[in-house]
């Protein structure tokens, strides 16, 4: 069960999975480094562990581990997913997000419970963010009869479900739905959590960059309903 008190989603058989899980702990655990991991998980808030590899350190092996492997289907996505985050260290959760990203397309609509597993289970900004733009985004983009289950996660009881609910645009661009876009920002425009009130603010500067006339004219009608942080985030590049 997780912390929501759902079931788990079912890892899946992989024998894709066993190799990279294989290879990704044999890497990973030598290149720890017990002093670094100590200040990233200071600086993380103590969300879990690390191991003390940097980002390019990480990447860098996780291409050796994978190089030579088959593409992977859904099955394979889901396996090797869940069996890195099965692992206490935040690395293996952050390549299990890079992993996503690469191969998101290769995942149907029904990879969704998955991501909701990944985004409430050890949640922090560091992988709901991607996880919300690059695999929840595509999911949607590609079926959007998963709108509906955007609008539930919009007003979830949950703080990382609002975030991803709010974030899952972000790459969308000039296919962004504006009424959904407005819409959700509307819904939560009174959340007390600083990271909805960010969030809401991102996801309006990062249209902005596609539509700037449409954000002010937005937020010129309703600002008085966000707080002043969110206001600035969303005018940041384009002004008032």
């Amino acid at each position: 069960m997780t912390a929501t008190g759902t079931a788990s989603p079912r890892v899946p058989r992989s024998a894709l999975a066993d190799t990279v899980l294989d290879r990704l702990t044999a890497a990973f655990g030598a290149a720890a480094d017990p002093a670094r991991a100590a200040a990233m998980r200071t600086y993380m808030k103590d969300v879990a562990p690390f191991l003390g590899i940097p980002t390019p350190a990480r990447r860098a092996l996780t291409r050796t581990v994978l190089a030579g492997t088959p593409r992977p289907d859904e099955a394979d996505c889901t396996a090797v997913a869940l069996r890195c985050w099965a692992l206490p260290e935040r690395e293996y959760h952050y390549a299990a997000v890079d992993f996503l990203r690469r191969h998101a397309g290769r995942c149907s609509s029904g990879f969704l419970p998955v991501a909701r597993h990944l985004v409430t289970t050890v949640p922090w900004w560091d992988t709901v963010d991607p996880l919300a733009a690059h695999v929840v985004g595509r999911l949607v983009a590609a079926d959007p009869a998963l709108t509906a289950d955007m609008d539930t996660w919009i007003t979830d009881a949950g703080l990382w479900p609002v975030r991803t609910a709010l974030l899952h645009q972000l790459a969308r661009k000039d296919t962004t739905d504006t009424d959904r876009l407005f819409g959700y920002c509307l819904l939560q425009a009174g959340h007390p959590h600083f990271f909805i009130r960010k969030a809401i603010g991102w996801a309006l500067r990062e249209y902005a960059k596609t539509d700037p006339d449409a954000v002010r004219a937005f937020l010129a009608r309703e600002r008085g309903r966000f707080a002043p942080l969110t206001v600035r985030e969303a005018l940041k590049n384009i002004g008032a």
